[in-house]
C-alpha cells in the first residue's frame, strides 16, 4: 500500500511539472514583445507612418478630377431681339425683330488630369520627410521594446530574489527544528530553562510568517509577469531560482563615446535633425514657382447640341507676395534645425554621462555581491562556532539565534545584491546596445 502511495505521489508530481510551463528569461522577453499592448500600439504607429509615406508617393503622379453639372432655368439665360429692319426692303420678313433664345437647360461633364512638373522640390522633400517619419516610428518601436524588456527583467529577477529568500528561510527552519530538539532535550534534562525553548519557538513562528509573505510575493509577481507576457494562467514558472556567479563588469564595458551613436535615443535625435532640414527645404520650395501641365476632355449641350472637345494646358504659379513673408518662415525653419542640432549635441553628452554612471553602478553592485559572499562565509563560521559553544555550555540560545539571524541577513543581502547586479547589467547592455 505504501508503495502505491509513493508511486501515485511521484506520478502527480510529474504530471504537475508537465502541466506547468517553465520559461527562461529570453522566452519571457519574446512573449512580452509578442503580446504586450504597448508594443502592439507601437507597431500600429509604424504602420500608420508607412501609410503616410505611401500617400506622399502618390503626389508624383497626375492628379485627376472629374466634374459634372446640370441645370434648368425658369427662362432662357441668353435672350435678345435682333433688329434687321434695315434689310426689310429686300427681305420683308425681317421687318419685325427676330427673338433669339439660348440656354434654358443643359448639362456638362469634364475630366481633367494635372501633372506637376516643378514644385520647388516640395514633392520630393515631402516624400523624404514621410520616409523619415516612418523611420522615426520604427525607432520609437525599438524604445518601446526596450521598456518592455526592462520591465520583463525586473519581474523575472524579482521572482528569483524572492525564491532565493524562501530557500534561505527553508534552510533556517530545518536548522531551527534541530535546535528545538536539542533545547527540548536540555529542558527535559533540567540543564536549560523553558524560556530558551520559547525563544526558539518564537523564532520559528517569525520564519513561518516571513515565508508566507515571501510566497505571497512570488505569487503576485508571477501574476504581474504573466499579465506582462500574455500568460493568462498562473501555472507557469521560471527556470532560475537562485543567483549564480556574476561575471566581472569589465567583460561588458564599451567606450561610451563610441556606443552613444548606436543608442536608439541618439538615432532619434539624428532623425529629428534630418526632419527639420527637410521641413526647411519644403518651406523654401513654397516660395518657388510651380509648373504643371494638364489635359482634359469636356462635354456639354448648352446650345441644344452635343459638343465635346479635348484641351491641353499648362500652368505657372509664382507666389510673388509670399516672398517677403515667406523669407521669415524659411529663416524660422532653419533656426529650428539649429535648435535640433544643439539638442542632439547636448543630449549626446548627457547620454555619455548616463552610460558611465550606469557602468559605475554595475561595478558597485558587483562589488556588493563579492562582499556579501564574504559575509556569508563569516556568518556561517560564526553560526558553527556558536552551535559548538552552545553544546559545550558556554553560549546561550540567544547567541545561537542571533548567529542564525546574521546568516539570514547575509544571505538576503547577497540575494538583493545579485538582483541589483542583474538589473544594472540589463540596463547597461540596453544603453550600449549589447545583446
Amino acid at each position: 500500500m505504501k508503495k502505491l502511495i509513493v508511486i501515485f505521489a511521484v506520478f502527480c508530481f510529474y504530471m504537475h511539472k508537465a502541466a506547468c510551463q517553465v520559461y527562461n528569461l529570453d522566452t519571457c522577453k519574446l512573449k512580452a514583445i509578442e503580446n504586450n499592448f504597448k508594443i502592439k500600439n507601437a507597431e500600429l504607429e509604424t504602420e500608420m507612418a508607412k501609410q503616410t509615406k505611401n500617400e506622399a508617393f502618390t503626389k508624383y503622379f497626375p492628379q485627376i478630377e472629374a466634374a459634372g453639372f446640370t441645370f434648368r432655368a425658369n427662362h432662357h439665360m441668353l435672350q435678345k431681339d435682333l433688329d434687321f429692319s434695315a434689310l426689310a426692303p429686300v427681305f420683308p420678313i425681317l421687318a419685325n425683330p427676330v427673338p433669339v433664345k439660348f440656354m434654358e437647360k443643359g448639362r456638362t461633364a469634364s475630366i481633367m488630369a494635372m501633372q506637376p512638373v516643378f514644385t520647388g522640390g516640395q514633392i520630393i522633400n515631402s516624400n523624404r520627410l514621410a520616409k523619415t517619419g516612418e523611420e522615426v516610428n520604427a525607432l520609437k518601436q525599438e524604445l518601446s521594446a526596450d521598456e518592455v524588456n526592462e520591465i520583463t527583467e525586473k519581474y523575472f529577477w524579482q521572482i528569483v530574489l524572492l525564491k532565493e529568500k524562501v530557500r534561505t528561510v527553508s534552510v533556517l527552519k530545518e536548522q531551527l527544528e534541530q535546535l528545538y530538539k536539542d533545547v527540548d532535550m536540555a529542558v527535559k534534562a533540567g540543564i536549560a530553562n523553558r524560556n530558551e525553548l520559547l525563544q526558539v519557538e518564537l523564532k520559528q513562528r517569525e520564519l513561518e510568517s516571513e515565508e508566507l509573505k515571501l510566497n505571497n510575493g512570488i505569487s503576485i509577481t508571477k501574476m504581474l509577469l504573466g499579465q506582462h507576457i500574455g500568460e493568462i494562467s498562473n501555472t507557469f514558472d521560471i527556470d532560475i531560482d537562485s543567483f549564480s556567479n556574476q561575471d566581472i563588469p569589465s567583460k561588458f564595458y564599451v567606450e561610451a563615446n563610441t556606443a552613444v551613436t548606436q543608442r536608439t535615443e541618439y538615432r532619434l535625435l539624428d532623425k529629428n535633425v534630418a526632419a527639420n532640414k527637410l521641413s526647411a527645404k519644403i518651406e523654401s520650395g513654397k516660395r518657388l514657382p510651380t509648373i504643371g501641365v494638364g489635359a482634359g476632355y469636356v462635354y456639354h449641350n448648352f446650345t441644344e447640341q452635343t459638343n465635346t472637345f479635348g484641351v491641353l494646358y499648362a500652368t505657372v504659379r509664382i507666389p510673388v507676395s509670399d516672398w517677403w513673408g515667406g523669407s521669415y518662415a524659411v529663416k524660422r525653419a532653419k533656426l529650428k534645425t539649429q535648435q535640433a542640432e544643439n539638442e542632439r549635441k547636448n543630449t549626446a553628452e548627457l547620454m555619455i554621462v548616463e552610460m558611465q554612471q550606469i557602468y559605475n553602478e554595475l561595478v558597485e553592485s558587483y562589488e556588493q555581491t563579492v562582499l556579501s559572499k564574504k559575509s556569508i562565509l563569516s556568518a556561517t563560521e560564526n553560526l558553527r562556532l556558536n552551535n559548538n559553544y552552545y553544546k559545550a555550555g558556554i553560549a546561550t540560545v540567544t547567541d545561537v539565534l542571533d548567529a542564525r539571524s546574521l546568516l539570514q541577513k547575509s544571505k538576503d543581502r547577497y540575494a538583493e545584491a545579485g538582483y541589483n547586479y542583474q538589473i544594472k547589467l540589463a540596463k547597461y547592455k540596453q544603453v550600449t546596445r549589447q545583446k
